[in-house]
């Protein structure tokens, strides 16, 4: 197959005025989609750190320095508000949590063209690299992938690496629309918008970070203490504004939830804790938040999910539904993780009608039937040479 040829864009602006940028937004804001990326910093913070947003119209690609003294951002707002401009992301969470942070709101509307790549067939979570190179004809260069976006002047090499980010972006969404629309798939996509649009998807309550350390205990009274001290740290993390882990490390709050120091001498036996800490406003709110956690009742106390009552899913139904999945994603020619993940399959294999998003809209026409004819006994699964093939039964 020919690979397309590169095309010309127009040359890289670095936007470092209010005045540029209002004037930069007001032509955006006149065209029918917009290509955005940022850089931002995390390391040394709980919050992102906005430095630079690329923006890419039909007649422009600039890179506008979110970090320039005096930059009123606000007109990129009104951009991102704007419902006659469509939005072009790749892997959009990251960029959609900072602009949700800045201004309040989700960008609307929005495309992303990762999920619309899985959609089209190209694989689960395609990069901007592969897209690039196998629909515009680019090859990205790396170099600045991992630079440091706060420190200033930015380079002209910087600004360059960044501007490619919204310059081969505008190919790739004119494409893969395209061929979404020629298969009659753009109604899929237009689906998985409406999820990554919804401000509730990027907002984690304090109280539910316990369950991402994966402890290997059912001991719900253990299980009570690690979800104060979590959100404990989730909050302060958040008040001091440095990342969680610099604050107090996963195996240090796993060991205080075993420990459940009642003060600050106990709490500074614990290994990354110092007694400076343990004595000072950080220290002694978390010596308080696990003394009303060790107050509650039984009653009040949590479990993991794998623990709670419930049936347990067969393993020879999950495998089949996991060989259901693939033929059918190689079927219609898309990412099996767009279609169901592990839960989905699960709570398929366990419960007659599960809330699953495997058994709404697209998903349940394209794998959701097939699961519950499979599970019913009305469908099975055979060998047609190569391929697995779906009998009737």
């Amino acid at each position: 197959m020919q690979r397309p040829e590169p095309l010309a864009f127009p040359p890289t602006r670095l936007v470092t005025t209010s005045m540029e940028l209002a004037e930069l937004c007001a032509r955006l804001a006149t065209e029918g989609f917009v290509t955005v990326d940022t850089e931002f910093m995390r390391e040394r913070t709980y919050w992102p750190e906005l430095c630079v947003v690329q923006l890419g119209g039909s007649e422009d690609v600039a890179v506008v320095d979110a970090q320039a003294e005096g930059l009123d951002l606000s007109p990129l707002g009104h951009l991102l508000a704007n419902p006659n401009v469509v939005k072009v992301f790749h892997a959009a969470r990251q960029d959609v949590e900072i602009f949700l942070l800045k201004y309040g709101a989700v960008p609307t509307p929005m495309f992303d063209t990762q999920i619309a790549a899985m959609v089209a067939g190209y694989g689960d979570q395609a990069s901007y690299d592969s897209l690039a190179r196998g629909l515009a004809g680019a090859a990205i260069d790396k170099a600045h992938r991992f630079s440091d976006w706060s420190a200033r002047p930015l380079s002209e090499a910087q600004v360059d690496y960044a501007a490619a980010d919204v310059t081969h972006l505008r190919v790739i969404y004119q494409k893969l629309v395209e061929q979404l629309s020629r298969e009659g798939r753009l109604d899929w996509v237009a689906a998985e918008m409406a999820a990554l649009q919804d401000p509730a998807g990027y907002i984690q309550a304090p109280e539910t970070a316990w369950e991402k350390l994966r402890p290997r205990t059912g001991n719900r009274r253990f299980l009570s203490i690690l979800r104060a001290v979590a959100a404990w740290r989730e909050r302060e993390a958040q008040r001091i504004n440095i990342p969680r882990q610099r604050l107090v490390k996963d195996e240090t709050l796993l060991e205080i939830a075993a420990t459940t120091p009642s003060n600050a001498a106990e709490l500074a036996r614990a290994r990354g804790i110092s007694e400076g800490f343990a004595k000072g406003k950080s220290g002694l709110s978390l010596v308080a938040a696990i003394a009303e956690a060790r107050a509650l009742p039984d009653t009040a106390l949590p479990e993991m999910r794998e623990n709670r009552p419930g049936p347990v899913a067969s393993p020879a139904l999950v495998a089949l539904l996991k060989v259901l999945l693939a033929a059918k994603s190689e079927a219609h020619n898309v990412a099996p993780r767009l279609l169901a993940n592990s839960e989905d399959l699960d709570r398929l294999a366990t419960e007659a009608a599960p809330d699953v998003p495997a058994l709404k809209g697209w998903r349940r026409e394209v794998f959701g039937e097939a699961a519950l004819a499979l599970k019913a006994g009305r469908l099975a699964l055979g060998v047609d040479g190569r391929r697995v093939k779906l009998l009737e039964t």
